[in-house]
C-alpha cells in the first residue's frame, strides 16, 4: 500500500474510533437534542458531559497512543531491535516513579497536577541519566543503560509500595500504575499536549536518519548522518512525549511495541516511512482499547494499562517465537 493511502486510511479509522469514544459511557445522553441545539436540560447535560469529560478523554487517548506508537517506531529503527519500545530506555519507569513519589508523600492529594508534574520530572531525569551512562558507548550501551534505569525505577516503586504509610496510599499508587484515561480533563491535556507535540516533532525529524541507519551505523555515517545527534533527538523526543503522556495517564504498555509492527510491512519495512502510520495506529489502538474497557461490564472496572497488557502480551510472545524461528 502506498504511504499516502495508508495514512489516509489510518486517519479515517482513528477519527471513527474517536467519534465512537464520544458516544460511549454509562450515562444515557440526548445526542439528537444536543446536536439539534435544543435548550432542554438533557441536551445541556449532554453537551457538558461531552465537553468536560468525554472530549478530553478522547483527545488524551489519541495523543498518548500517537506518541507511544511513534516513539516505538523510532526506537525500533534507531536500535535496530524489533522488541524496542519506550519502556526500554527507562523513561516510562522514571515517569511512574516520579508520580509514585508524589502520591507517597501526599503531594497528589494537595494538588491534582502534582503527580503528573513529578512524573514528567522523573521521565526526563531517567532519560538524561540513560543518555549520560551510555555516552560514547553506542547502541548496546544505550539499551543497557535504559534497562538499568528501568530496574532502578521498578525497585523504587516496589520500595514505595512496601513502605506505604497506609493502605489508602498503596491503593492510590497501584491504581495510578495500572493506567487510565478516566477522570482526566483539560488541565492534564494543557500540561501534556505541548510536550507531546514537541517530542513528536523531534521524533519525526529522525525519519531520514533512520532509513540510513537500517544499513548500519558505519554506512549511515558515510552517508552524512550524524548518528550521535539522531540518538539524542530520539531520546529527547521520547523523554518529552512519552514522559508527558505517562505522567498524565499512568503506565500504558505494549502500544509502542505493537503499533510499529502492524504498519511496517505495509510501508516496505522502511523505518522512516513507518513513523506517521505507527503514530496513527498507536492512536487507534489506544482509543479502541479505551472503548473496550468501557464496554466490558465486570464487578470492577478494567484499567486501560491492564487491558493493553492482556492484549499485548500474547503479541509479544508471538513476536519472540517468530524471531526465534528466523534466527539461525
Amino acid at each position: 500500500m502506498r504511504g499516502g493511502g495508508l495514512i489516509a486510511l489510518l486517519a479515517l479509522v482513528t477519527l471513527a474510533l474517536g467519534l465512537m469514544s464520544l458516544g460511549i459511557g454509562t450515562l444515557g445522553l440526548d445526542y439528537a437534542g444536543w446536536l439539534g441545539g435544543e435548550a432542554s436540560a438533557t441536551a445541556r447535560l449532554t453537551g457538558l458531559v461531552i465537553a468536560e469529560i468525554r472530549l478530553p478523554r478522547m483527545l488524551l487517548g489519541l495523543l498518548t497512543g500517537a506518541i507511544l506508537g511513534l516513539s516505538g517506531a523510532v526506537l525500533q529503527g534507531l536500535l535496530r531491535n524489533p522488541l524496542a519500545e519506550p519502556g526500554l530506555l527507562g523513561i516510562s519507569g522514571g515517569a511512574s516513579l516520579g508520580a509514585v513519589i508524589a502520591i507517597y508523600y501526599g503531594l497528589a492529594a494537595a494538588t491534582p497536577l502534582a503527580a503528573p508534574l513529578a512524573g514528567l520530572v522523573g521521565a526526563m531525569a531517567a532519560g538524561l541519566a540513560a543518555l549520560l551512562l551510555a555516552r560514547g558507548g553506542g547502541t548496546l550501551a544505550l539499551i543497557l543503560a535504559g534497562a538499568a534505569m528501568s530496574s532502578l525505577a521498578g525497585a523504587g516503586i516496589s520500595l514505595a509500595l512496601n513502605l506505604a504509610p497506609n493502605p489508602y496510599a498503596a491503593y492510590e499508587i497501584m491504581t495510578w500504575l495500572m493506567g487510565s484515561l478516566a477522570n482526566r480533563g483539560w488541565a492534564e491535556i494543557t500540561l501534556a499536549a505541548p510536550l507531546i507535540a514537541v517530542g513528536g516533532l523531534l521524533l519525526l525529524a529522525t525519519a531520514r536518519a533512520l532509513d540510513a541507519l537500517a544499513l548500519g551505523e558505519a554506512q549511515a555515517d558515510s552517508l552524512g548522518v550524524d548518528v550521535a545527534r539522531t540518538r539524542l533527538m530520539a531520546l529527547a523526543g521520547t523523554g518529552l512525549g512519552v514522559g508527558a503522556a505517562t505522567a498524565v495517564v499512568g503506565a500504558i504498555g505494549f502500544i509502542g511495541l505493537v503499533a510499529p509492527h502492524l504498519v511496517r510491512p505495509l510501508v516496505g519495512h522502511r523505518p522512516g516511512a513507518a513513523l506517521v502510520p505507527a503514530a496513527l495506529a498507536g492512536a487507534a489502538l489506544l482509543t479502541a482499547a479505551d472503548i473496550a474497557t468501557r464496554l466490558i461490564r465486570l464487578d470492577s472496572p478494567i484499567y486501560l494499562g491492564v487491558f493493553t497488557a492482556l492484549v499485548g502480551a500474547p503479541f509479544f510472545l508471538w513476536l519472540v517465537l517468530h524471531m526465534r524461528g528466523r534466527t539461525p
